[in-house]
């Protein structure tokens, strides 16, 4: 790994890759810090962390949305209208499904139409966040519809010109430019994650409570590793099926067997997402109309609560199962197999290779929901069965994002490496 890195950095254009992206979420970072002209940040930085819907929102934007800066909703409202448009492509909408299958010119109007409806749910959702926190918190200085219109307006602006640098990162840097700016909003908090934990646990008056709190912070620090570690094995991990070809002028032997890869988890963090907002929605409707109504609904849903955390882990759950079916399908795979001539061993292609795919799909979708549930819902468990206060989180939906941003721009960085190696041997 050392060696990979060293050799990254003594390559030119990827040195100037990575000062490029480094600058980039140096801007991203200072954005975050500036909060929206005419709003008391102090009034809502104490509310958030007592909310458990809130405290992920702000987790995903890095911190940004307790400060109500420029950058408060991160690009949460663009990969939103993605993954509706995505959707909507799945044979919902003909026209987008015909966009989807006219190449790279289809693919252009469906960015275009992505990055409208992501201005349009922007809008809405910073409306609806001010409004509800000047009801509920008193954070606006001008409390009347221009101070909402105004401030809904620049927290819009913030998120569409953090859309445009993560394009930039994309084009001129390394990695995905959304999710590093995700990765870099989460991996920002942590060490003061990290410092709070210790004040909490190694806070004792006594030698032997400081002693203990030591050894608990350590063990703290254990766990954090281990579900690392754990989430690293989730993401990377496949279920190998054979596949072999029945070409004419290909030698049968071992050789020709090569292997179709089924990822335990093809959904990623999206089913997370997803519950996310689903909870999400009824709170942030009902605050317009029922200050009462949104308090019980907001202590009814919140992950804080054994009620509101199966919930989420219900929908989680649910939500893997619906969008690995819209990932992988096995009907297009069996038939991509039967074009290319190949065929998985003992069984026939065509239904029954589609109806053997399917099965083995459910199969390991089971482990891969349990996984992103448990890691999903434990830092809202262990508040309720620890001392840990429920401010501070150890696993969830930030670790998934940032283990899985890290071994794609890992990987990316490896290709672009052996690329240049290549380029070099042949020139």
């Amino acid at each position: 790994m050392m060696h990979t890195f060293v050799s990254l950095l003594k390559n030119k254009d990827t040195r100037k890759k990575i000062l490029f992206t480094l600058a980039m979420l140096l801007i991203y970072r200072i954005g975050s810090a500036i909060p929206v002209p005419g709003v008391d940040a102090n009034a809502l930085a104490s509310q958030i962390s007592d909310n458990s819907i809130l405290s992920m929102m702000n987790l995903l934007g890095g911190g940004a949305l307790e400060r109500l800066s420029l950058f408060a909703m991160g690009v949460t409202p663009y990969i939103t209208a993605s993954i509706i448009i995505q959707l909507l492509s799945m044979d919902v909408i003909p026209a987008l499904t015909e966009m989807t299958k006219s190449g790279q010119a289809g693919r252009m109007k469906m960015e275009k139409i992505t990055r409208y409806l992501g201005v349009v749910l922007s809008f809405v959702q910073a409306t609806s966040l001010v409004y509800g926190f000047d009801v509920q918190y008193q954070v606006l200085e001008n409390a009347n519809l221009s101070g909402y219109l105004y401030t809904a307006t620049v927290m819009t602006a913030g998120t569409m010109f953090l859309v445009w640098l993560g394009d930039r990162i994309s084009m001129h840097g390394i990695g995905n430019g959304l999710s590093v700016i995700i990765f870099a909003g989460i991996v920002s908090n942590m060490p003061s994650t990290f410092v709070q934990v210790f004040k909490v646990l190694a806070g004792g008056t006594t030698q032997g409570e400081m002693f203990n709190g030591i050894l608990q912070f350590a063990l703290f620090c254990l766990m954090y590793l281990a579900i690392i570690i754990f989430v690293i094995v989730m993401e990377t991990a496949v279920r190998k099926i054979p596949i072999q070809y029945t070409n004419g002028t290909t030698v049968r032997s071992g050789a020709d067997i090569t292997f179709l890869p089924l990822k335990i988890n093809s959904a990623s963090v999206i089913p997370v997402i997803f519950a996310q907002s689903i909870m999400t929605a009824p709170q942030i409707i009902i605050s317009f109309f029922n200050t009462d109504l949104y308090n019980t609904l907001s202590n009814f849903l919140s992950l804080s609560k054994p009620m509101g955390l199966t919930i989420y882990a219900v929908l989680t759950v649910l939500f893997t199962f619906f969008y690995t079916d819209l990932q992988v399908d096995p009907e297009r795979i069996a038939e991509n197999l039967g074009k290319s001539g190949a065929y998985i061993p003992g069984i026939r292609p065509g239904n029954e290779t589609k109806t053997y795919l399917k099965k083995v799909l459910n199969r390991i979708t089971v482990l891969g929901a349990a996984g992103l549930t448990f890691v999903a819902v434990i830092p809202y468990l262990l508040p309720m069965v620890t001392s840990l206060p429920s401010s501070i989180s150890i696993g969830g939906t930030g670790i998934i994002i940032v283990v899985g941003v890290a071994m794609e721009t890992m990987n990316q960085l490896k290709g672009q490496l052996t690329q240049k190696q290549y380029h070099g041997f042949l020139n």
